[in-house]
């Protein structure tokens, strides 16, 4: 029986039916998944670091070596950790394992040979990889002879069944290699045709596949990669280039006037300047609103940057234009922070704001909807409760969605199925890495506002270890003799038997005995609504000094008067969320601070991620930084982002292949805007299967 592209995955060479439903549990099916399971690492005799040579080197390093002991160590402080030592014949590394100890005692065992991956780091009087990559060779004669001839080894991705079924990364190399053996390779197809193929100078993807998986030179190796690259991400900005076309093509918006009464006199009463960012994004916006069809853009400014400032005005455009104009926030908390900012600066002007929160009683949500609905109010604040059936808009014009990343695509989408084609303004103080903005918001025109309002200073942050409590008490004691507020954060609301981190409610009680002549507020998500805002009320007020919380207060909360932010257990926040709760102090003119407290033990990305914050302010290289460290299925999620799933890609590192399936990607619709030449039925098919949701939904970013 011939061996096709499309086989099931049982007919393969050494499968059978046991193996082939534990490759099915994991998502291979065909004799194409099991060649699109790329390896995950190779090994190559010319990359190999020498122990001895470690000292000279600072990034990640390949060691080979044998285990000559392996034991629990105590910590000092509490908790325990797994120590390996391997000697490759020059020298020994330390291993440190802190995690997952029961498992790991029972792969390194004393004579096993190894292959380990990680950044060394000096631990007492040896170098050490904490934590590292690590990959068990045994006495495996085929891989130690290919790799003292110089070859290259692929070593691939397993689980426990798999394992168990014979299909560690040994196995999956040689039952690979026998499918490609077998494998009548006319039945792979490409999307690519040569025209396209010598454009973006790679391989045909059959070669791409068996150099990938058999490569016979560093060089072999790159050309397939950069073939493979490409192909996880062309369909999508295919998609997105297609939904660009459709919507300046097909959509009909509302082209609005120029600004009047309300614009103007909102901008003339405006206590402080503007910034030349937040001017020229409102220019751009402008320049978009006057458009016939709707506007899409996403504007990214750093915390405290002044967008609320420009999405008021951008909603005022709306509003002079005979249109209603709606913002939706991810949380209760800063609907209402919203709604009040709104309502200060726009009730003078003879404006009716609604709020709609699923906190909301009866009674109000019943006289805001009808208030709506009638035109009476024409700005619209609230959560997903926007979204809700009973929500009707008499002519909703334009839309902002503030700290978009919380929303799904569906969530927009419902919310612009209220009005008839209506503007969009997306926000994000979570700033987007370019590679991010060129992919998921490809079809987006973006801003940035880079620049802080005049008179606010860097926020100065510090790493400070638990066991320096007394000198971090005297410094908050210090900021609040000052008159200044104090937030303490903690990740957790109750005590996790799977966590040994301090709950916010336990720490209330301890920090209240620390500071007894201040008063100390708590404030979590599960307070009842109404709480919640007396609590923010009263801090807003300073009646509370110092607020213990969760992450409940990471977006948008504004106490211009608190200049402290203490973030517990920092060790365990990624970037992007530590850097959003450091944005809720340095809001005033005065000095303001953020402590990254940890505990002693540390692993290198956790210490990479704080040293990030204590290094910068700048949300935009935290960003950059943030991606190569939890890759963008992490930062978006993945349903959320609607980014294919990418094998190969890494959105930090492949800038270059991003720009270069964008280009391809025009030119191929330039060339066929349609995509129904019988040479792109394949790239038609892959966008119709895989991104028509997000074609069809594209325009809610």
């Amino acid at each position: 029986m011939d061996l096709t592209y499309s086989s099931d995955i049982q007919f393969a060479p050494g499968i059978g039916p046991e193996r082939a439903k534990a490759l099915r549990q994991a998502g291979i099916e065909t004799v194409a998944d099991l060649l699109g399971t790329y390896p995950r690492r190779y090994l190559d005799r010319s990359a190999i670091c020498k122990i001895r040579n470690l000292r000279h080197q600072t990034g990640v390093v390949t060691l080979m070596g044998t285990v000559t002991r392996a034991d629990l160590i105590k910590n000092k402080n509490r908790g325990q950790r797994f120590s390996v030592m391997l000697d490759d014949g020059t020298g020994v590394v330390e291993l440190i394992f802190f995690q997952g100890i029961n498992y790991l005692k029972s792969v390194f065992s004393i004579g096993g040979s190894f292959a380990v991956s990680g950044k060394p780091d000096v631990f007492g009087s040896r170098f050490s990889l904490v934590h590292p990559d690590y990959d068990a060779l045994k006495d495996d004669q085929d891989e130690l002879q290919l790799l003292n001839t110089g070859g290259i080894i692929p070593l691939y991705p397993s689980g426990d069944l798999l394992k168990r079924m014979g299909l560690d990364s040994r196995g999956f190399r040689r039952t690979i290699l026998k499918v490609m053996d077998r494998l009548n390779w006319a039945t792979v197809s490409d999307p690519l045709d040569e025209k396209w193929r010598a454009m973006a100078e790679v391989p045909d993807r059959a070669s791409a596949l068996q150099w990938i998986h058999r490569p016979q030179s560093p060089e072999h190796l790159q050309l397939a990669t950069r073939r493979l690259k490409l192909d996880d991400i062309l369909s999508f900005s295919l998609a997105m280039e297609l939904r660009k076309l459709q919507t300046e093509t097909s959509d009909r918006g509302l082209a609005f006037s120029a600004p009047d009464q309300y614009t103007r006199q909102f901008y003339q009463g405006l206590p402080f300047k503007l910034t030349q960012g937040q001017i020229d994004v409102l220019r751009d916006i402008r320049n978009d609103l006057k458009k016939p069809h709707p506007m899409n853009r996403l504007l990214q400014g750093d915390v405290g940057s002044g967008k609320t400032v420009v999405a008021m005005m951008s909603m005022l455009m709306a509003v002079d234009n005979g249109y209603q104009a709606a913002l939706m926030a991810p949380t209760e908390i800063l609907a209402e922070q919203h709604y009040q900012t709104m309502t200060r600066y726009l009730k003078p002007l003879g404006l009716d704001v609604v709020l709609l929160t699923g906190g909301l009683k009866s009674a109000g949500r019943t006289t805001g909807t009808g208030m709506l609905q009638s035109g009476l109010a024409q700005l619209a604040v609230g959560t997903h409760a926007l979204i809700s059936e009973g929500v009707i808009f008499k002519n909703l014009g334009l839309i902002v969605v503030d700290e978009q990343h919380r929303f799904g695509v569906l969530q927009r989408a419902m919310l612009r199925a209220k009005g008839l084609m209506p503007h969009v303004l997306v926000m994000s103080a979570t700033p987007i890495p370019r590679t991010l903005a060129m992919t998921v918001y490809g079809d987006l025109e973006v801003s940035r506002i880079t620049e802080l309002p005049s008179g606010r200073q860097p926020v100065k942050t510090v790493i400070i270890r638990d066991l320096d409590r007394p000198q971090l008490n005297r410094t908050i004691a210090d900021q609040i003799n000052r008159g200044r507020q104090v937030y303490f954060v903690y990740p957790l609301i109750e005590e996790s038997e799977k966590s040994d981190l301090k709950a916010a409610t336990d720490a209330h009680r301890e920090i209240s005995e620390w500071f007894p002549a201040y008063k100390v507020g708590l404030l979590h998500g599960r307070l009842p609504v109404q709480e919640k805002d007396e609590i923010m009320a009263s801090f807003k007020a300073n009646q509370i000094q110092i607020l213990v919380s969760t992450t409940v207060i990471e977006v948008g909360v504004d106490v211009p008067n608190a200049t402290v932010m203490i973030i517990e257990h920092a060790d365990r926040f990624g970037l992007s969320q530590l850097h959003q709760l450091r944005g809720r102090v340095g809001r005033g003119a005065e000095a303001s601070y953020c402590f990254l407290v940890i505990s002693d033990k540390l692993t290198s990305e956790a210490r990479e991620r704080l040293t990030t914050m204590e290094r910068t302010n700048n949300g935009f290289e935290i960003a950059e930084k943030d991606l190569e460290i939890r890759g963008a299925g992490d930062i978006l999620g993945t349903r959320q982002s609607g980014l294919p799933d990418m094998k190969l890609l890494d959105l930090a590192r492949d800038y270059p292949i991003l720009q270069l399936s964008g280009q391809l990607a025009r030119a191929i619709l330039a060339d066929d805007p349609h995509l129904r030449k019988p040479s792109h039925a394949l790239l038609r098919s892959q966008i119709v299967t895989s991104h028509q949701a997000l074609i069809n939904l594209a325009e809610i970013a």
